[in-house]
């Protein structure tokens, strides 16, 4: 950049963000209480507080030593999260928000611990190694875009100058980093047109912003027919494939909390009617699998090993889509709404834990979690009279829902009777063909939800691996699947639907009972069919007002044990009892579950009385019942009494 045009933007930005930045708080606060939807602001700034004071406690502040100075240091992992310096954006909101200067200190130090993965081509690396994933810098482009477009009247001028000119060369590697959609998962190409974009308006450089135009209409052919799921999250070059079944990949944890919150953003800045429309479709099928507690069902998502219930372990977060497209359903506002309650339930000592027992299991959080999911809601609040009126009000899709509903581009199934809200999977596309992180399928029933008691079963990758190492966090005690399960073992190989990739179901609602009707086999992780024992069995679901049951058999005969394993999601502190060998009682908070079986029930010994998993980041009780050999059969009812 020469330095006529550094000057002319250095004045006005000055100019710009000073008006943006006095008009939202002032010193008494008077502006925040006058604004609308003030139970959801409120709740909004309170969380984003918090969180800013609790990573402030991570950080590292040691100027002597720049490798260290600026980091937040994580509490679960033994690595550094390079992308820590992305809190710069939320820590100047608060700075300004409060008049506090520790924050913007703090956003001054995050940033400058950057210079730890910045390479000469402009890029930040996701990783210290400088050949590690680059892409990861559009996300960084965007925050500091963010920071100084807002707040960047924080700065003296000296530094705003060093920070546009940084934005500069990362801009620039991220346009020559992703010309056309689909050189990388579809997030990076969302994200791409929102931040060119964005810093293309921002230090007026008319190429971005016509690239960010050219790749809008790229992304408008990769959403699905009839639900618009947007596809295209999978390894490897082509994004276009499709899996045996004919399905493409697609993962609702970053769809919602990365890629559509840049479309919408996008397509409201530049009125791009024919965008807007498909998000708004897009928004409206994801918003079928909001649970009523906030809680994002990605049980059978591609990339579900990131899968942490309200959303995913290194993406934003749902606010903005749903925030800003509140005003054309209501309902939008409630998925915005409740999701930021539970962020706030899953929250302790000022960290966002990744899951609704973390804290229960004694498992450290992972600070990636907060200071990804803080930068949403600092852009919220920066535009809140831009907002519609968000609210609780208007009941989500799946709390009223009766009935079922079949996703084709999935092949699940949501069914809704009485209380009871469930979710049966027999998704067949991969994330990675060499290194399968399975998520629910097998028509496995990947998640049950009761209102009055709330989650009560969920999947979790049928075996935890870290796809991602740097951006996941080991699993803590022995690996036990939560997603319920037919299984056996044969020369120590462990087979189950969980790895049945074939399994077909059919579903029907008839006589007030919905029943979902499964074919699966039993299967190692190589797919192989378990040998010299029953592989082959019907599934049975059954959902009536009064209770889920569950029913597996098989014609053939049982050579070695086979069991279902229910594992019932159930933190410590929950009373258990054993009232006969075939019934267990849980008692929660809001009522009394009970499992009775046709055979009898055992539950597995477990260290801590509960085993825990990292998908989705919740603990569980997990009962085992065994197949008896004459009538090879079992039958499973789950009560909420």
């Amino acid at each position: 950049m020469q330095r006529r045009q550094f000057i002319q933007l250095s004045t006005f930005a000055s100019l710009g963000l000073s008006l943006s930045g006095c008009g939202f708080f002032k010193s008494n606060h008077r502006d925040f209480y006058n604004s609308h939807s003030y139970e959801f602001k409120t709740l909004v700034f309170e969380l984003l507080k918090d969180w800013c004071d609790g990573m402030l406690k991570t950080q590292i502040l040691n100027p002597s030593n720049p490798k260290l100075h600026g980091l937040l240091d994580c509490p679960a992992c033994d690595h550094h999260h390079p992308r820590s310096m992305d809190a710069v954006y939320p820590l100047f909101f608060m700075a300004k928000a409060t008049g506090d200067k520790k924050y913007s200190e703090a956003g001054i130090a995050a940033f400058a611990w950057g210079a730890n993965v910045t390479r000469d081509d402009g890029a930040w690396t996701n990783e210290l190694n400088p050949k590690s994933w680059d892409g990861t810098t559009v996300f960084g482009a965007i925050a500091l875009a963010e920071t100084l477009k807002y707040h960047g009247d924080l700065l003296d001028d000296e530094k705003r100058l060093q920070w546009y000119k940084r934005l500069e060369l990362a801009a620039d590697f991220v346009y020559n980093r992703f010309p056309v959609i689909g050189n990388a998962n579809i997030n990076y190409g969302a994200t791409t047109i929102y931040a060119l974009n964005l810093i293309g308006k921002l230090i007026d450089k008319p190429e971005y912003v016509k690239r960010s135009k050219d790749l809008a209409n790229q992304i408008k052919s990769f959403f699905t027919t009839p639900n618009a799921f947007l596809y295209g999250e999978k390894q490897g070059p082509d994004k276009t494939i499709k899996s045996p079944k004919g399905l493409f990949a697609i993962d609702l944890g970053y769809n919602l909390e990365e890629s559509l919150n840049s479309l919408v953003l996008y397509a409201l800045e530049e009125q791009d009617e024919e965008l807007l429309a498909l998000v708004k479709k897009s928004l409206e099928t994801h918003l079928e699998f909001i649970i009523p507690d906030g809680g994002l069902d990605n049980s059978f998502g591609n990339r579900m090993y990131k899968w942490s219930y309200w959303g995913s372990r290194t993406s934003d977060g749902m606010q903005p889509a749903f925030g800003f497209m509140a005003k054309y359903n209501p309902a939008f506002g409630t998925a915005a709404f409740k999701n930021t309650e539970l962020l706030k339930q899953c929250t302790h000592n000022g960290l966002l834990h990744g899951g609704l027992q973390y804290n229960s299991h004694n498992v450290k959080p992972c600070v990636h979690h907060t200071f990804e999911h803080a930068k949403p809601l600092a852009f919220l609040l920066d535009h809140w009279e831009s907002l519609p009126e968000i609210s609780n009000k208007t009941p989500l899709p799946r709390a009223i829902a009766d009935g079922l509903k079949y996703y084709k581009e999935l092949d699940v199934t949501l069914f809704a009777r009485a209380d009871w809200r469930g979710t049966v999977s027999a998704y067949d596309a991969e994330y990675n063909l060499q290194n399968d992180c399975r998520q629910a399928t097998g028509a496995s029933l990947s998640l049950l939800y009761h209102n009055k008691v709330g989650l009560l079963c969920t999947a979790s990758m049928a075996v935890y691996k870290l796809q991602e190492a740097d951006n996941q966090q080991p699993a803590p005690g022995q690996d036990i699947a939560l997603t319920p399960r037919i299984e056996t073992f044969v020369n120590n190989a462990w087979y189950t639907n969980l790895f049945d990739l074939e399994a077909t179901y059919s579903s029907s609602d008839e006589n007030e009972q919905i029943t979902c009707n499964a074919k699966v086999q039993l299967k190692n992780e190589s797919r192989k069919i378990v040998p010299e024992t029953a592989s082959n069995f019907n599934l049975f679901y059954n959902c009536s007002n009064q209770f889920l049951e569950i029913i597996a058999h098989t014609s053939e005969e049982i050579k070695h044990i086979t069991s279902f394993v229910l594992p019932i999601v159930s933190p410590t502190g929950e009373f258990v009892e054993q009232l006969t060998t075939n019934e267990i009682k849980i008692i929660k908070p809001n009522g009394i579950v009970k499992i009775s079986s046709s055979v009898p029930l055992q539950i597995k010994k477990t260290a801590k009385g509960r085993t825990f998993n990292m998908v989705p980041g919740v603990e569980a009780i997990p009962i085992i019942v065994n197949f008896d050999n004459d009538k090879r059969e079992v039958r499973i009812k789950i009560e909420v009494l």
